[in-house]
Order: structure tokens, then sequence, then C-alpha cells
């Protein structure tokens, strides 16, 4: 394998740089034009359960702003798995066979996890918290005309996404910890009480304050952290 000069390594991480940002840029148009369509997609969830429900926009720039922000949502979707390729190709030249059988997966599986939470919020969480919420309202015991904003629906739907995706990161964060030998799997197990307590907590907080959101994003919780121990090295 030829070695390279500290200037050809730099030349060539501007290459990757650059390459990045026109992927960006190309999908943040795309995404400029899809905005309508990723609206109403993100908006299903809500329509389900409330088919005669309406959305109202707040300012003379929501339509605008919400436009830019699904965009640079899209581009950020489309760019994430480029980054973490264009890494792996800049790294992977430095990298000893057992480091590349290593870093590969966790390179992988993590957007997989990231989809799999957000998919989990999309299609199981938020179709129920949206039914308790828009129920709670209805149910008011003064009348009332429910009109949510656009812009604080989408806020709250993505968000959500983000939460989910990033808390199906747990077992790649173990299982990490554990390979690079800072997290032993005795001390995990032995742990277990305190972990599922501290998840528990985490899920109420992140959660909208109803039991059946908090056991959702509990459970899913949980049962990675069982399944992050099976991959953990045996001490």
């Amino acid at each position: 394998m030829r070695k390279m000069t500290l200037l050809q390594h730099f030349a060539e991480l501007r290459r990757r740089v650059l390459w990045i940002a026109l992927i960006f840029v190309c999908a943040f148009v795309c995404g400029w034009f899809l905005s309508s369509v990723i609206q109403q997609f993100l908006t299903g969830p809500l329509m389900d359960v409330w088919p005669d429900g309406s959305l109202i926009y707040s300012g003379l720039t929501d339509g605008m702003m919400i436009q830019f922000s699904l965009a640079g949502l899209f581009a950020l979707v489309i760019i994430v798995p480029a980054i973490l390729w264009h890494i792996w190709a800049f790294v992977v030249p430095g990298l000893k066979p057992g480091e590349k059988r290593f870093i590969w997966p966790i390179l992988v599986m993590s957007p997989v996890l990231f989809l799999a939470g957000a998919g989990f919020a999309f299609y199981f969480l938020l179709p129920v918290v949206f039914k308790f919420l828009v129920g709670l309202n209805q149910s008011a015991p003064v009348p009332a005309v429910l009109l949510p904003a656009v812009r604080d629906y989408l806020g709250f739907a993505i968000g959500m996404l983000k939460v989910f995706g990033v808390a199906f990161q747990l077992p790649l964060i173990l299982v990490l910890l554990n390979r690079v030998g800072v997290l032993s799997r005795a001390r995990v197990i032995a742990m277990r009480r305190y972990a599922i307590v501290l998840i528990a907590v985490v899920a109420a907080i992140l959660t909208p304050p109803d039991v059946v959101s908090q056991l959702m994003l509990t459970v899913p919780m949980w049962g990675l952290f069982e399944i992050s121990i099976l991959f953990m090295r045996r001490d």
C-alpha cells in the first residue's frame, strides 16, 4: 500500500469534504421540491387518528420556513450515510484488518438503528400519542376548537423521531464501550437494575406525560439493553 504525505492526506480530505458538500446541496434542492410530500408524510400519524382535523399556519413566513426546514431535514437524512461512507473510505487505508472488522459494522449499524428507532416512533408511538392528545383536547370541559400550528406539530413529531433514533443507539454504544475495554460484561449485568430504572426515568422525561408513551420507549430500550449484553465479550 502506497504511503501518502501529509499534504496528500489534506488533499484527499478536502476532496471528500467537497463531495459531501455537493451531495448536501443536491439533496437540499431535491428536498425543497419534495417538501410538500414530506410534510404530508409527517402529518400522516395525526391525520390517521384525526381525519377531520386541520393544521394552521400562524405566521406569514411559516410556509417558507417549514419548506426550508423540511428541505434541510431531507438533506440531513441523505448526507449522513454519505458522511459515514467517506469517513470509512478516508480512514480504512490506515486500519489494521482487525480494526476494519470492528469499525465497519458500527458504521453500518448506526444509521440502521437510528432508522429503526425513528420508524418505531413514527408507526407505533406517534399514533398512540396523538390519539391521546386529541382526545384529551376534545374532552375539554369548556367549548374548544383544536387548531394546532404546523410548525409546532412538525417540531414535536420530528423531535420524537430524533429521540427514538438516538435512543436506539444504546446497544451500539454499550458494545463499543465493551470492545474497547471501558465497560465489562459482568459490570453491565451487575448494573442491570439501575440501568432499567435509568431507562424508565429517561423515557418519562423524553415522552409525553402518559403511561403508554413512556412504556413504548421504556420497553424497547430495555430490550435493546438486554440484546447488547449478548454481543459483549465475556470476561
